[in-house]
């Protein structure tokens, strides 16, 4: 190697970066004490920003495309390093390449309960959990705000920040929804959107853009979701409970008349209580009752009746079908 080949490589004449792990935020090329070769070309890639920085302080800024670096091109750097004419030797800056692709399916989650008012509860503790979106807005703010002197950021690192700051304004951001808990699960899109301009508050302090902000679940304590789970049941069976017993009713009618022999004083009984279950309730004063006398003989026919199918004189249809006559005549 001659002595133009080493002073040659040490100056750097290209600049550029290829992200090949998909989820860095901030890279620092590599000068390793170079320095940069005036006219040197810098390439910036799509989802990518350049910016300069001298002894400190920001110089210029390049977005995507192939650049230059002269004194043409670089005014904020010219300006820093006090270049008053055209130079044509090497120069030392530092540059950093900041990703402002979307970096998605980012993980938010409250690892400890968080209490919200409630018009039901008065006051619940819920956990809660989904995903989010963001984005580089302002690189410059960026690297000031968050990276400061580090030459190389993980979205692993920007989001467990992030994160921290979605928990501590969750409380607040719930209770400007003002949505109740037994309506959250519903509401999970617009309860999203309401959250998000509180959360973007706290990120443009780094210079980061929220773009999607989703709730995927929010659980309750255990003993609300026991109490959900029995109001449930007892709302499910709401109106059910007249119609289980009119069927209850009607099966044991069929067997007191399936066994004559319990034809006595306790089967007139049950007879009576069992027919009274299956009239449905009326708002408007009840109807007037048949006589004892005449409820006796139509419980006499309809023991008859069961008497006739299980000799097999009636069909089973035949047999509803008086049962359900003689039934609505009690």
């Amino acid at each position: 190697m001659g002595l133009f080949d080493f002073i040659k490589n040490e100056f750097i004449e290209v600049i550029d970066w290829v992200d090949d792990t998909q989820e860095t935020v901030i890279y620092k090329f590599p000068d390793k004490g170079n320095k940069i070769m005036n006219g040197a070309q810098l390439t910036v890639r799509e989802s990518q920003v350049a910016v300069l920085m001298n002894e400190g302080e920001f110089g210029d800024t390049y977005i995507p495309g192939r650049h230059e670096l002269s004194t043409k091109n670089m005014p904020i750097t010219t300006t820093l390093k006090s270049w008053k004419y055209l130079f044509d030797t090497p120069f030392k800056v530092d540059v950093f390449f900041v990703s402002t692709k979307y970096f998605t399916n980012l993980k938010w989650g409250t690892s400890n309960p968080i209490i919200v008012r409630d018009p039901v509860f008065q006051q619940v503790r819920l956990r809660s959990f989904g995903t989010y979106t963001i984005r580089v807005v302002d690189p410059k703010k960026f690297i000031r705000e968050f990276a400061g002197t580090n030459p190389w950021v993980r979205i692993d690192a920007v989001s467990e920040q992030l994160r921290n700051a979605i928990v501590s304004k969750m409380a607040e951001g719930l209770a400007e929804a003002g949505i109740a808990v037994l309506d959250l699960a519903a509401n999970f899109t617009e309860i999203g959107e309401k959250l998000k301009p509180v959360f973007q508050k706290e990120f443009e302090i780094w210079g980061i853009e929220l773009g999607q902000f989703y709730i995927e679940n929010v659980t309750l304590p255990e003993e609300v979701e026991k109490m959900l789970d029995k109001t449930t049941q007892l709302n499910m069976l709401d109106g059910k409970l007249q119609q289980f017993n009119q069927m209850q009713a009607g099966i044991a009618l069929e067997k007191l008349g399936d066994n004559p022999g319990a034809a006595g004083t306790a089967g007139l009984g049950a007879g009576v209580i069992l027919t009274n279950m299956l009239q449905p309730q009326q708002a408007q004063a009840p109807a007037p009752q048949p006589a004892t006398e005449d409820k006796q003989q139509l419980l006499d026919l309809l023991k008859q009746l069961g008497e006739l199918k299980a000799s097999g004189i009636i069909t089973e249809e035949e047999f509803n079908q008086k049962k359900t006559d003689i039934l609505g005549k009690l």
